[in-house]
C-alpha cells in the first residue's frame, strides 16, 4: 500500500516532509532557475541603463535598444513569480486527491515548462544578439559590461533549467496512476456482483422431459458425471 503512487505523489493525507521535498530533483531545478530569473531582472534593472557622457537620459545597455531590457525585465520578473508558483503547486500536489485535478497540474507543469524553456531561448539569442553589434561610442567607459554578459549567460543556462523541469514533469505523467486505489475507472466489485443475474444452479430446465417427478431426476442428473461433476455416494 506505501508504494501506491498517482503522477508521482503517494495517496492524499500524507505528511509533508520538507526534507525530502526539498532533495527532489524538480524542487532543485526550480529553486536554480528561480535564481537564475533573479540574476538577469537585477543585473538589468540595475545596471542595464547606461549613458553618455554628454547625454542626460539612459539607454539599454544592449545597442541601445529599450525592447532587449524590456525583455529580460519581463522575463526574469515572470519566471520568478513562475517559479514561486510551481513551488506552491509541488508542496500542495501531494495532497490532491481526485486523478483527474493531478493530471491536469502535470500537464501544465509540462506545458509551461517547455514555454519558458522556449521563451528562455529567444532571450538568450535576442540579448546576444544586440550585444555583439553595441558600438563601443555609446558606452565608452565600459559600464555594465559584467551584468551584460551575466544576464546573458544565466539566460543561455535557464534554457536547461526549465528544460529539464518539462522533462521531469513528463516523466511524472508517464508514471500516471499505477494503483487501482486511483483508477479513474475504478468499480467496486460488490456492485457488479450485485448488478448480475442470478442464475439457477441446475441450469435453465427445472423439468425433466418426462412430466411429474422431474425435480429429483434432474437432481440426479447434474451429479451423473455428464455435467462435469463426480456422483457422491454416501
Amino acid at each position: 500500500m506505501e508504494g501506491m503512487q498517482a503522477y508521482g505523489a503517494g495517496k492524499a493525507g500524507g505528511a509533508f516532509d520538507p526534507v525530502t521535498f526539498f532533495q527532489q530533483p524538480q524542487t532543485i531545478l526550480r529553486i536554480v532557475s528561480w535564481l537564475f530569473s533573479i540574476v538577469i531582472f537585477g543585473c538589468i534593472a540595475n545596471e542595464g541603463y547606461i549613458n553618455r557622457p554628454n547625454e542626460v537620459e539612459e539607454y539599454c545597455i544592449f545597442n541601445r535598444n529599450q525592447n532587449a531590457c524590456n525583455y529580460g525585465v519581463v522575463m526574469g520578473s515572470m519566471a520568478f513569480l513562475c517559479c514561486m508558483a510551481f513551488l506552491a503547486l509541488d508542496v500542495y500536489f501531494p495532497q490532491i486527491s481526485s486523478v483527474k485535478d493531478r493530471k491536469k497540474a502535470v500537464l501544465a507543469d509540462i506545458g509551461l515548462s517547455a514555454f519558458w524553456s522556449f521563451m528562455w531561448f529567444v532571450g538568450f539569442c535576442f540579448l546576444a544578439n544586440q550585444w555583439q553589434v553595441t558600438k563601443h561610442e555609446d558606452n565608452p567607459l565600459r559600464e555594465g559590461g559584467d551584468a551584460a554578459r551575466a544576464a546573458i549567460t544565466f539566460s543561455f543556462f535557464s534554457i536547461f533549467t526549465w528544460a529539464g523541469q518539462s522533462f521531469l514533469a513528463f516523466q511524472r505523467y508517464k508514471l500516471g496512476a499505477d494503483s487501482a486505489l486511483f483508477s479513474q475507472e475504478y468499480t467496486d466489485p460488490s456492485q457488479d456482483a450485485a448488478g448480475a443475474p442470478y442464475t439457477s444452479f441446475g441450469g435453465d430446465d427445472l423439468e425433466s422431459p418426462g412430466g411429474g417427478g422431474g425435480g429429483q431426476a434432474n437432481s440426479d442428473g447434474a451429479f451423473d458425471g455428464t455435467g462435469g461433476y463426480q456422483r457422491q455416494d454416501y
